[in-house]
């Protein structure tokens, strides 16, 4: 017969052993437990990256080249607090591009950055990153995923180098024609799309306005199109999917009505005609 305190005792420690169980750290932590040895630490082999997770490591430049510059308002260090390698350091061969769409709410901290590789090989990379970029010291709540995407997405990306908005203006107003003043965004979203071929980057913005938007529409899908159906905890911020042809139609319909998109004021100016620059030699 059992007592009933030994029962109770029996209960509360089953009760309380799930909790205890969280407290110990997992086997597949990012050191095994117990710690390591302070003296090794910092020579101690690390397990190697997967490929998606750095398509285009272990590049070096030839003698004579350079990095491409980019300009598009993110900091080297800032692609490192997402976890991905600065777009500023890529180095690119002949037939190579990088495709990337930074999405920034101006009423939310919750941000999203992707990043598309195609390497020469024909081989396509998709890098996923969102999470919270307010308020700590970091990227807060942060997920993201690296995979390969299907192998019929480099001719479709591979296209869009030589779509129209590349040799747009940076960033711009819409213009109905009526005269109206500049509306300010106050509550939107801003896309910022960055290309990066062999030798020549480019950096667009599109804000707010579906009709701003949807001159990037075809970009948007294509990266959405990728990047969705590897993380619940991404896609959920998407319920929408990569449709974007609502503000598509506000373009068309814009421009159908004798309406453009005009350089917006203050906006820095871009370089010369964007043109994918001849292939370099690996």
């Amino acid at each position: 017969m059992v007592r009933p305190t030994a029962l109770l005792f029996l209960l509360l420690t089953i009760m309380a052993s799930p909790a205890l169980a969280q407290d110990t750290p997992a086997p597949g932590a990012d050191w095994p437990y117990p710690p390591p040895d302070p003296k090794t630490w910092w020579d101690d082999k690390r397990p190697e990256l997967p490929e998606a997770a750095d398509p285009l490591a272990g590049r070096r430049l030839g003698r004579g080249d350079r990095l491409v510059a980019v300009d598009n308002g993110y900091d080297p260090l800032l692609y490192r607090l997402w976890g991905l390698q600065p777009l500023q350091n890529q180095i690119l061969f002949g037939g190579e591009m990088i495709l990337e769409v930074a999405v920034r709410p101006t009423s939310s901290p919750r941000q999203t950055l992707i990043r598309v590789t195609v390497r020469r090989t024909g081989d396509v990379f998709v890098q996923g990153r969102a999470g919270l970029g307010c308020c700590e010291a970091g990227i807060a709540r942060r997920v993201g995923f690296d995979a390969q995407a299907p192998a019929d997405a480099a001719a479709r990306l591979l296209a869009l180098r030589d779509h129209p908005i590349w040799n747009a203006p940076r960033e711009v107003r819409v213009d109905d024609g009526s005269g109206a003043a500049d509306a300010l965004c106050v509550d939107g979203t801003s896309y910022d799309l960055t290309l990066v071929v062999p030798g020549r980057s480019r950096a667009i913005r599109r804000a707010c306005d579906n009709a701003e938007v949807g001159e990037a529409a075809d970009l948007l899908e294509a990266v959405f199109g990728l990047a969705l159906g590897h993380e619940p905890r991404f896609d959920v911020i998407w319920p929408g999917g990569a449709d974007f042809s609502a503000a598509r139609r506000a373009y068309q319909g814009l421009i159908a009505d004798g309406g453009r998109l005009k350089p917006a004021p203050n906006a820095r100016p871009q370089p010369p005609a964007f043109e994918p620059g001849p292939s370099a030699a690996p």
